[in-house]
């Protein structure tokens, strides 16, 4: 504001009127003045919650900013239960600019309390149509996804006499008691998965009559979808429910795991990302989901054996060619009633097998 004398008399009435309309006009320049700066200090700069794996969101953000050098990147990496607590508790007052990789089961209950930016990124017509947001407007888009697999160490299963098991079913199988390590649904997306998974295989009743039986043999529920077959890779438990991609990087590693796809089906997943509303960086967010279907698609392939683009895919010569197998054992998810129903079905889970779990850090 301009500093002028409250008393100051010229011209009377005039003057005063005229000292006004001044008065005014330096609070609105002094406002445009802090919105600019406010913009200012927020271009280029970008806070990203995720829950996708910690060494891949490392790779792909420092793949982005290469790319993209104008655009400092923050990242929140959590499990997917841990992040989607904290992202509904931020509701009101969101903190991130930007969701990056969240399981489209946990995105689209945020997207339902209307968290999101309405977006269409370049390159969402040339994708598979199952990772798009078919819901106007579109507000999120998928760009890889996971399903569930299970992690058998060779060496630790012989020494105890297992049976290599070719089905969920058989993981029943009291044999197998305090050898099984499986994914807690409510921290952990691919623990979701399976169990939502399970109940479309074979209804809701059978999966909770599964679900009891399985309880008996598992070992501990960790808050990671990865880290049951760490486990079983590092001879810790023989068996592990996991997924894929984890398992991929423990057999190139050397650890003598077989990865097992059952013979029910897996149940998938897949990755989204999505603007956050209240984002104080709109144009840099919306640069960030565009890479996503262009040049990160291409990353994604190199880790990811089931993406937006397979054509992106890039196998790896040194395994087995177990792309088509993946493939042809995915459910047909239906997202829709497995985001609906998941706060009851987690409910009742943590209810029934919680006491298992593995200790929060």
């Amino acid at each position: 504001m301009l500093n002028m004398k409250s008393y100051l008399k010229i011209g009377g009435k005039n003057m005063y009127l005229i000292k006004k309309t001044i008065t005014s006009l330096g609070s609105v320049l002094m406002l445009i003045s802090l919105l600019t700066f406010n913009q200012v200090a927020n271009a280029g700069e970008l806070l990203v919650y995720s829950s996708t794996d910690a060494d891949n969101l490392k790779f792909y953000m420092d793949e982005f900013q290469k790319a993209n050098p104008d655009i400092k990147v923050n990242v929140v990496r959590e499990s997917t239960g841990t992040m989607a607590a904290k992202m509904m508790a931020e509701k009101d007052n969101p903190q991130a600019d930007f969701l990056f990789e969240m399981a489209a089961t946990v995105a689209l209950n945020m997207e339902a309390e209307g968290m999101f930016v309405e977006y269409s990124p370049a390159g969402m017509d040339a994708i598979d149509q199952r990772y798009v947001d078919t819901t106007a407007p579109v507000t999120w888009v998928g760009n890889y996804g996971w399903a569930g697999c299970i992690c058998w160490n060779r060496i630790e299963a012989e020494k105890l006499g297992l049976p290599k098991p070719t089905s969920w079913a058989e993981l029943a199988n009291p044999i197998y008691k305090g050898h099984i390590s499986m994914p807690n649904p409510a921290s952990s997306g691919t623990g979701y998965l399976d169990v939502s998974s399970w109940m479309q295989i074979w209804g809701e009743d059978k999966a909770w009559e599964y679900m009891d039986a399985l309880h008996e043999n598992v070992g501990i529920y960790t808050h990671s979808g990865s880290k049951p077959c760490k486990q079983a890779g590092s001879g810790e438990f023989p068996i592990g429910i996991s997924w894929p991609g984890r398992a991929i990087k423990i057999i190139k590693a050397g650890a003598p795991i077989d990865m097992i796809i059952p013979e029910e089906g897996i149940g998938w997943e897949m990755q989204v990302v999505a603007i956050m509303k209240g984002t104080d960086n709109l144009p840099d967010a919306k640069r960030l989901m565009d890479w996503t279907l262009g040049d990160g698609m291409k990353l994604f392939g190199q880790l990811q054996s089931i993406i937006a683009d397979p054509s992106k895919i890039t196998k790896d010569p040194e395994l087995p060619d177990f792309y088509d197998e993946v493939q042809a054992k995915l459910i047909n998810n239906d997202f829709v009633w497995a985001a609906a129903n998941k706060n009851r079905i987690v409910a009742e889970w943590k209810k029934r097998y919680d006491g298992k779990s593995e200790p929060k850090k």
